[in-house]
């Protein structure tokens, strides 16, 4: 009797493991699929990265981050604790994180909240008066950040 309650237990116990590896098997790829869709998404909703190339900071991106952004992200207290007002602010990103991917602008917060695509609260710029960054600004970011965001 001990023997067959010892069996059934082993047994037992190997089908709860292997349901589990089965179960976060499934949910694995479920989880992949879900992020590499996103993506795809995001990128087939973003304007084109500019072709332009040698794209900086400095001269490229500033002009736009101090007409659009830097109103709320510079000074003392940013909002967010992102400071736009310098690359080192930017690079740094915010208190909960990068937001910009060096290499790579469809994973980039930055790109995503300037362009509305995702969450509408995160959507870039805010406030009264604020007006929404052209296809061409936006891919002239993304083209930075895919450049490496130098």
């Amino acid at each position: 009797m001990q023997i067959v309650r010892a069996t059934k237990k082993l047994l037992h116990m190997k089908m709860t493991k292997l349901a589990i590896a089965t179960f976060a098997t499934v949910f694995g790829f479920c989880i992949a699929a879900s992020a590499d869709d996103v993506k795809a998404a995001a990128s087939a909703s973003l304007p084109p990265a500019s072709a332009k190339s040698g794209v900086t900071f400095a001269a490229d991106i500033k002009p736009i981050v101090d007409a659009s952004c830097v109103k709320c992200h510079s000074g003392v207290k940013p909002k967010a604790g992102l400071k736009l007002d310098s690359l080192d602010g930017a690079l740094k990103g915010t208190k909960n994180g990068l937001v910009i991917v060096a290499g790579d602008s469809v994973k980039s917060i930055f790109v995503l909240s300037v362009a509305h695509v995702g969450n509408p609260d995160s959507f870039m710029p805010k406030g009264k008066g604020a007006k929404p960054l052209t296809p061409e600004q936006i891919g002239l970011i993304r083209a930075w950040i895919d450049q490496g965001a130098k």
